[in-house]
């Protein structure tokens, strides 16, 4: 009988240890979403954001939309989610916030600000010219979609300016594969390259030595004509250039010393033919 009854007792003990676990863990949530006003939330969010707690911030904003979805404030709060994210490198998950803001506020006063955003989220991650250069295609094409849909907004100036270094850093990777190809002695492939430079990115500085390898490449085939032809747009367009000194060296074997800027021969073809 002692025996039942001692068996009796730690089980009557196992179950009401189990029924306190559930009753704090009841507890817990119940404290975890317990509704708060929406100033209260908002007010909490950004306190956390001018703090600098990001990481902080940005659920507790997303917490105004998920209680108060029909707010004023929770479209706001939606933005406001997203750059706290920004501000704390998360930038993948920024772009997908962003993503959602534009999609459900097109026409809200503030989409052209979560464009520009949008782009420096990837902007910020451009790395060097010899990895792939996807983060860099999709900066570029944000910034031009707040050119496009925004022309007269605060943040246009300074996306074109941000267009011109990301075509650069595009280009300078073209150029990067184009010199690999030449030092492995592959021409055609390495003037596919530089044709695409001269063609796609011809407001960047890589475009003078573009033209120079190019002439370079074309000699090395044999295709003196195209050579001259492209020497002699790098002379128009660059006169000044260090790189049509070169190809100017090249073209005429070196030997002459003159001015070339003073020649026609090469001069005669002023005008882009790629």
């Amino acid at each position: 009988m002692n025996y039942i009854m001692a068996v009796y007792f730690r089980l009557l003990a196992v179950f009401l240890l189990i029924g306190m676990a559930f009753g704090c863990s009841a507890s817990n949530n119940k404290a975890e979403y317990i509704d708060e006003s929406v100033e209260f939330l908002y007010n909490k969010a950004m306190d956390s954001a001018a703090a600098g707690k990001y990481r902080t911030a940005a659920p507790l904003f997303d917490e105004v939309e998920r209680q108060h979805p029909y707010s004023v404030w929770a479209t706001q709060a939606q933005l406001m989610a997203a750059y706290s994210l920004y501000q704390s490198n998360q930038y993948d998950e920024a772009v997908n916030a962003l993503d959602r803001f534009i999609q459900l506020n097109p026409s809200n006063k503030n989409t052209d600000y979560a464009y520009y955003l949008k782009g420096l989220s990837f902007y910020e991650r451009i790395i060097d010219v010899g990895r792939d250069q996807e983060i860099t295609r999709k900066a570029l094409e944000t910034f031009n979609e707040i050119i496009k849909r925004f022309p007269d907004s605060n943040y246009a100036r300074d996306a074109g300016l941000k267009i011109d270094l990301t075509r650069n850093h595009l280009a300078g990777k073209e150029m990067k594969i184009g010199r690999f190809y030449m030092k492995r002695s592959q021409y055609l492939a390495a003037i596919n390259r530089f044709r695409t430079v001269i063609r796609n990115f011809d407001t960047t500085e890589q475009v003078p030595e573009a033209l120079h390898r190019l002439t370079e490449s074309y000699l090395a085939v044999g295709l003196t004509e195209e050579a001259a032809k492209t020497a002699a747009v790098l002379g128009h367009n660059y006169p000044g250039s260090t790189w049509y000194q070169d190809s100017y060296k090249l073209i005429s074997g070196g030997t002459r010393k003159d001015n070339p800027s003073k020649k026609t021969g090469l001069l005669g073809f002023g005008l882009w033919i790629f």
